[in-house]
């Protein structure tokens, strides 16, 4: 068998400098001498669960972060099936010692959701909405349920669940509870904590409480009605001073005058004194019509003086927004749509409600009027205050940059201080980040006077700096009289400061509290009572170093494998199903709904490669590549995750370092190799047909070639393109002179594209030059070879094709791609392998889409037929996630189309869906999507420009679908 033998004469060492970081030999997690008991106690969870109970290497380092800055590698991970396998868990537990860390969608921002023993993940089975009672206006969960979900079974009833933090579409109802979170309508219907009915209560000894407001639940805890008593003075003085006072625990609610409501008080406790088994939450009316004042002011501080006066016209939200904020959303893909907003550095986002649009808008008004703002814009509901709105939730994602895209960490992200002293807070808080040379991008809830911001500590060389600023910044809250955590509670990274904000007798109750609850500290360790240092297990200080070598160059992480890596914090965002909105990523999670096949799921596990502890083998660790099986390399998350994690270029990069100069699977020779393939079987196409056809052969061909037996044999045409007319001869001259290049897909199995193409670009008056096919020039871009991990190949073709392409760009000529992957490849990739290349970035910004082209002309296209009217789109999923497809949509809605699209990446993505192991995921991934999507409308034509989505609804559905090209080729033939 052949190996990859094409060297690249700069080529570095591509293994591990180190086997892991200094001092990460071994596992603490499994050292025997931390819990003597947890081997036993592991057997017995194994024994008596009925859900899964996970000691692998790779579900330990699934679950060794959540969304903070924080990394502890469990010693088990439970997925309890239902409540009965909770208590069994806890009580196992409990009796061997082992400590409990509770975890739902694992987006918790202060290290709330990680913790050395056992993690019990209620996120992945106990997530059933129980009931709805419209009349009472209250529902009743389980802890896992998703709060998208929750609002989604409330809304026909015209009724939601208030707090509604930027993560609803992955966190948890059982994760609000537990951090008390709030999000930007907390201000009109309070924290989770006022939300709260009822819950039930597991606590380490297995007892269950039912606890809701009144003298009856705090019966149910021994010695809590004498707590309360002996720490009146500090309930009354200390907590509840204002409605963001998330810090320490929520204990005012325990007071006569506030109900004696222990449900309340549980709420942000963060998994230190129990586990919810259930809760009941009350469900407030839906805002019938409400409008959107968008005010402007010199600067975010002088936003946030404004606040005070706004808020006795009763806003149901009011965000802040800085000017750096806004232009990092309009840098980001899409940001040309972003609208422009009233005069200012810094916005008031403002909602009010009426009952009806008029009453909304008027009250806007008026509230406008009272304003200080420089200049303001009032809308009512609808696509216009959405799009303004879209803003704000971009910016909550993207702020883990900074303005000059530095990697932004969490830490300081939520504190809160009364909103009267806001702005005096917000430039106490500039200084004290430029004394120290940091920066973030500062928005929030500036009613509530909560900010968000992450700051770009320098966790790459050390943690210092972090813990100085932390302990400073903890000050200047506190003397505010503001509180550390504003609606993300204390975690890992804010308890051991609660002294700066809390007196001796204040930290000595919550001690005395949790210790009611939980006497031997099991429950979640580390954190409110006898914190871990917020400077002890952080993760990305933990990582060795890896530098780019002779694969990717990670130009935007300045050359740092292990900044890339590092890039997921852990958002989540790749759990949830948004593709109603627009979005693609993550296919193969939504098809398994296991973390280990999300974006972030995948990082983790590189993380932990590069920390050493847990996955102990470098880039050849069989968890890392487990953990990359199932990556479809679609490149959605390269667009659609926050942090820009791209895991399409990582699953390549680990492929190349771990086969480089080795025996490859068998599918890297073939599938990875297939436009070799292709150009020597077409002068045997006919013969390849016909073996295609007899079933028996058409399977052995298939599982020589590493494929699944199931596939189809994609069928040959009978001369490919560059054997054609059309393929020899420029189409003449034009008023835009272009380069259609034929990519080896196109060329060798749909050579009637190029064909409509060049008839196309001729309508538009393009000079059309076909790039060299008939002359024995390959101009490839490598994507097989490139998603296979062959990169040194790939370099080589690549260096080669801009070589070709070189002297037509700089003759002024736009290179037109028919493909979406490979044009794909050669806008993004091609400068990422070639980065020091003199032409390579000339080539790539010279590459253009046909849609793109034709959006640049001043031409219009035909109008489609009234029969070919009504289309099915399926964009490519590199298409979407490097090129965009606003242009093709411009296109199609020029030539009269009836659109509907359908989002998300078809399930065959190249080679992904061909290999063996991949067809049932491949499957699901079609029938959940595009297959769906034809299924519920059977009269819309198929129109889907990447080979491989053709493909798959013909294998799959047996139905045909064209490409851009070729509808435009056809409108024009009929108008002829």
């Amino acid at each position: 068998m052949d190996r990859e033998t094409d060297l690249d004469p700069d080529a570095q060492p591509t293994a591990l400098q180190n086997d892991g970081p200094a001092g990460r030999a071994t596992d603490p997690a499994t050292d025997p001498k931390a819990w003597p008991g947890a081997d036993a106690a592991v057997r017995e969870l194994e024994q008596q669960l009925r859900g899964e109970v996970h000691t692998s290497a790779l579900r330990r380092a699934l679950y060794s972060s959540d969304a903070s800055n924080y990394r502890i590698a469990p010693r088990v991970v439970a997925c309890p099936l239902d409540e009965a396998d909770v208590v069994t868990a806890v009580r196992i537990a409990a009796r061997h010692g082992l400590p409990v860390t509770v975890r739902g969608g694992g987006t918790s921002i202060a290290g709330n959701a990680v913790g050395p023993g056992l993690v019990l993940d209620v996120g992945k089975h106990l997530h059933r909405i129980v009931g709805i009672e419209a009349e009472a206006r209250s529902a009743v969960v389980q802890p896992g349920v998703v709060l998208t979900d929750l609002q989604a079974a409330a809304a026909p009833h015209g009724l939601r669940f208030g707090p509604d933090p930027s993560s609803a579409s992955r966190c948890t109802i059982g994760g609000m509870i537990g951090n008390n979170a709030c999000g930007p309508h907390g201000l009109a219907y309070g924290r989770t904590a006022d939300n709260v009915r009822r819950l039930r209560w597991l606590l380490p000894n297995g007892r269950i409480l039912d606890v809701a407001p009144g003298r009856d639940a705090l019966d149910q805890v021994p010695g809590l009605e004498s707590f309360i008593q002996q720490h009146l003075e500090v309930l009354r003085t200390e907590l509840g001073r204002f409605n963001r006072q998330i810090s320490g625990y929520s204990l005012e609610h325990l007071l006569p005058e506030n109900g004696r409501n222990l449900a309340a008080a549980l709420v942000g406790t963060e998994g230190t004194c129990g586990v919810l088994l259930e809760a009941e939450v009350e469900l407030v009316p839906r805002a019938p019509a409400p409008a959107l004042a968008v005010i402007g002011y010199p600067d975010m501080p002088a936003a946030a003086d404004d606040v005070p006066s706004l808020l006795s016209h009763r806003p149901l939200a009011l965000e802040g927004l800085s000017g750096e904020m806004v232009e990092v959303v309009r840098r980001s893909p899409g940001g040309d749509d972003v609208p422009e907003l009233p005069a200012g550095g810094g916005w008031l986002m403002v909602e009010v409600g009426g009952a009806d649009t008029a009453e909304a808008v008027a009250a806007a008004e008026a509230m406008v009027r009272a304003a200080h703002g420089l200049e303001a814009v009032v809308l009512p509901s609808g696509p216009e205050a959405a799009r303004l709105w879209q803003i704000r939730a971009d910016g909550s994602g993207l702020a883990v940059r900074t303005a000059t895209g530095a990697h932004a960490w969490p830490g300081w992200e939520d504190a809160a201080v009364p909103p009267e002293h806001l702005g005096s807070y917000l430039r106490d808080l500039k200084e004290l980040m430029d004394d120290r040379g940091l920066s973030g991008l500062a928005y929030g809830h500036f009613g509530d006077g909560c900010i968000h911001m992450r700051i770009d500590f320098p966790f790459a060389s050390g943690s210092s700096e972090f813990r100085e600023f932390m302990e400073s910044a903890a000050k200047l809250v506190a003397r505010y009289g503001g509180s550390l955590a504003g609606e993300h509670g204390d975690g890992r990274a804010r308890s051991e400061l609660l002294p700066a904000m809390y007196s001796p007798q204040a930290l000595e109750a919550f001690a005395r509290f949790k210790a009611l609850f939980d006497p031997a500290g099991l429950m979640n360790p580390g954190v409110m009572v006898d914190p871990d240092p917020i400077d002890a297990a952080l993760r990305r200080p933990a990582s060795s170093e890896q530098r780019a070598a002779d694969g990717f160059a990670f130009a935007d992480d300045d050359g740092s494998v292990a900044d890339a890596v590092h890039r997921c914090v852990g958002i989540g965002k790749c759990r949830a199903d948004l593709r109603e909105q627009g979005t693609f990523m993550c296919p193969s999670y939504l098809a398994t709904g296991d973390d280990k096949d999300s974006t972030r799921g995948r990082a983790r596990v590189l993380q932990e490669m590069l920390n050493g502890g847990v996955v102990t083998l470098g880039w050849e660790s069989p968890e890392v590549h487990e953990a990359l099986d199932l990556c479809l390399s679609c490149k959605a998350c390269a667009s659609d995750c926050p942090t820009g994690v791209d895991m399409t270029t990582y699953k390549s990069e680990t492929l190349h370092r771990t086969y480089r100069g080795k025996v490859r699977p068998l599918a890297h020779y073939t599938l990875g190799r297939l436009p070799f393939w292709l150009r020597l079987a077409a002068p045997m196409a006919p013969l390849v047909n016909a073996a295609g056809r007899v079933p028996v052969l058409r399977r052995t061909m298939m599982t020589l070639m590493g494929a699944d037996a199931r596939r189809s044999l994609p069928r040959l045409p009978r001369a490919p393109f560059r054997w054609s007319d059309a393929g020899r001869a420029p189409s003449g001259s034009g008023r835009r002179q272009v380069v259609l290049w034929v990519d080896s897909f196109s060329d060798a199995l749909s050579p009637e594209i190029p064909a409509d193409a060049l008839t196309v670009l001729d309508a538009a008056g393009c000079g059309v030059e076909v790039i060299g096919q008939s002359t024995g020039e390959q101009a490839c871009c490598g994507l097989t070879l490139i998603s296979t991990g062959q990169l040194t190949a790939a370099k080589e073709k690549l260096r080669r094709t801009v070589e070709i392409l070189l002297p037509h760009v700089r003759a002024g000529r736009a290179v037109v791609g028919l493909e979406p992957s490979c044009t794909a490849t050669l806008r993004s990739d091609l400068v990422e392998l070639l980065p020091g290349h003199p032409g390579a970035r000339e080539v790539a910004s010279a590459v253009r889409t046909v849609a793109e082209l034709l959006t640049e002309l001043d031409w219009t296209p035909p109008q489609v037929s009234d029969a070919d009217r009504r289309m099915l789109v399926q964009p490519h999923c590199h298409h979407h996630a490097v090129m965009g497809y606003s242009a093709d949509e411009e296109i199609l809605d020029a030539m009269g189309c009836d659109v509907e699209t359908s989002n998300g990446c078809c399930g065959l993505a190249g080679n992904f869906g061909m290999e063996q192991g991949h067809y049932e995921v491949s499957e699901t991934i079609a029938r959940q999507g595009i297959l769906a999507k034809a299924e519920a409308s059977p009269d819309r034509a198929l129109l889907a420009d990447g080979f491989s989505c053709r493909t798959q609804v013909k294998d799959l559905a047996g139905l045909d679908g064209r490409h851009l090209v070729q509808v435009i080729a056809a409108a024009l033939r009929a108008g002829e």
